[in-house]
């Protein structure tokens, strides 16, 4: 719908467009002996520059000009003309300022918006001794900021879209030309215009849309708040989202390894890197499996538990009157519901609760006779390792509960088979081409300087195979 002549009869016409707002500001003001109104959301403009930077230099034109000619008059960046009363109601919605002109059938859009962010400090999620200490915010033009300061490059490649009915949320899709696969940026880009909802409020629910198996337990897309490791990611031939409103990004293609590798491993000795992977693998098998064991030992297998071992047990287990499945089910119930009050529940309350919920409830069950000592030992040492792959919580929550389930009903056969399903089910599961558990299967031998164990930082001559990056050496030689 294109502007008429009549100031009036465009002013009608964006209100309609706009709808009732009481924080839609009308400014009236005149050009020489023309008048004009300023259209702006008062919460999101910044008013000092409209009123410098844009309503003084109008004000002092002495006779309305050419459209163009009064726009070179306003001295902020990021002027532009529109004619479309559609674009010009949106543009006000998204925070810039509109002037609609008497007697013009075309009217002024700039770009003055103003959004509270917060600060740029330290993310909580990916916390290191050493390294960068900036983590990104939820301001999308604050986080481009981020991203342009570790990456000078003109190969970086910035493109932005509008996902949502009613949010229009702000997506930047970020790559690097000279690195990252065409058919996974091209991928990408579909899917990205191919979403159809009416609001995004955080990027998961981007994450959503990205991931190739939507019903899978796995996770498909890697998340970050540190601007370190996103530049890291895409140096390594991904390409990155950013979504505004939210200060996770997303990186794709992922790879299972990935979340066992922290940021912190590439600022370290090697050594101590390399103890630090070797920790998370295990305590994410004690996480996982260890509850599992426990109980089909007590249920089917008692022979391969220890006989001091055993002894101490059946002491503990005398008068319990739940079978040890239903034991280990009760205090995972406990622990579930200790971890979401303490989640939910305002923080420093929450810190309390957690810790005297768990000794005081703990140790009154115990006495009570309800569940054992050993039990209760394991299941918290469980809980415990479960955190320190801090990213895949969520399917390593389920993957125990999966296992328990098992081992209490068929015992160590269970276990054995449920773990040789999820191996194949991970062998042939792809992401955007990628095979899910590279380098491990198929083996890519050079791909596994950076797996489970890494090398040293200096001697990663070539970006991993798996990605199919067109430019294959991060150092010393150029290809594509």
């Amino acid at each position: 719908m294109t502007l008429k002549e009549s100031l009036d009869l465009n002013l009608k016409t964006v209100k309609a467009l706009i709808g009732d707002g009481d924080d839609v500001i009308f400014f009236e003001f005149s050009i020489g002996e023309k008048s004009a109104t300023a259209i702006y959301v008062d919460s999101i403009t910044d008013k000092a520059m409209l009123g410098i930077e844009v309503l003084t230099p109008l004000k002092r034109i002495r006779e309305m000009k050419t459209v163009k000619a009064m726009a070179k008059e306003i001295t902020c960046a990021n002027v532009q003309i529109k004619d479309d009363a559609y674009a010009l109601a949106d543009d006000v919605l998204k925070g810039n300022t509109v002037i609609l002109f008497e007697g013009k059938k075309r009217a002024v859009s700039i770009d003055l918006k103003k959004f509270e962010t917060r600060a740029i400090n330290e993310p909580p999620t990916g916390f290191s001794i050493r390294g960068p200490r900036s983590g990104f915010v939820e301001s999308i033009k604050v986080n481009l900021s981020l991203v342009r300061r570790h990456i000078k490059s003109k190969d970086l490649k910035i493109e932005n879209s509008e996902v949502g009915r009613y949010t229009k949320t702000s997506i930047s899709l970020i790559y690097l030309s000279g690195i990252a696969k065409d058919e996974v940026v091209s991928k990408i880009r579909k899917k990205l215009r191919g979403i159809d909802i009416d609001g995004v409020p955080d990027s998961s629910y981007i994450a959503k849309y990205l991931s190739e198996r939507k019903n899978s337990l796995f996770k498909q897309v890697g998340t970050t708040e540190r601007p370190d490791v996103f530049m890291e990611k895409m140096l390594e031939g991904r390409v990155g989202i950013l979504v505004d409103g939210s200060p996770f990004a997303l990186t794709l293609p992922y790879l299972m390894i990935e979340d066992f590798q922290s940021a912190e491993d590439y600022y370290i000795s090697t050594y101590r890197a390399n103890a630090s992977r070797a920790v998370r693998i295990i305590a994410l098998l004690i996480s996982i499996l260890l509850p599992s064991f426990f109980v089909a030992a007590q249920l089917f297998h008692l022979q391969i538990l220890p006989l001091n071992f055993l002894l101490t047990i059946i002491n503990s287990i005398k008068g319990i009157p739940l079978s040890p499945s239903l034991e280990m089910f009760f205090i995972m119930l406990i622990f579930e519901i200790l971890n979401e009050t303490s989640v939910r529940m305002p923080k420093y309350v929450g810190m309390a609760l957690g810790v005297v919920g768990a000794l005081v409830l703990g140790e009154t069950i115990v006495n009570a006779g309800i569940v054992s000592t050993p039990a209760v030992l394991i299941m918290a040492l469980s809980g415990i390792c479960i955190y320190t792959v801090p990213e895949i919580v969520e399917t390593t929550s389920v993957m125990r509960l999966l296992f328990l389930l098992l081992a209490g009903s068929v015992g160590l056969f269970g276990i054995i088979l449920l773990s040789a399903f999820m191996l194949l089910y991970l062998t042939t599961m792809d992401n955007y081409g990628v095979p899910y558990v590279a380098p491990y299967s198929p083996l890519i031998s050079g791909d596994l300087q950076d797996g489970f164990q890494m090398i040293n930082v200096i001697d990663m001559k070539k970006r991993p195979a798996s990605l199919g990056s067109k430019n294959t050496y991060r150092r010393g030689k150029k290809n594509g």
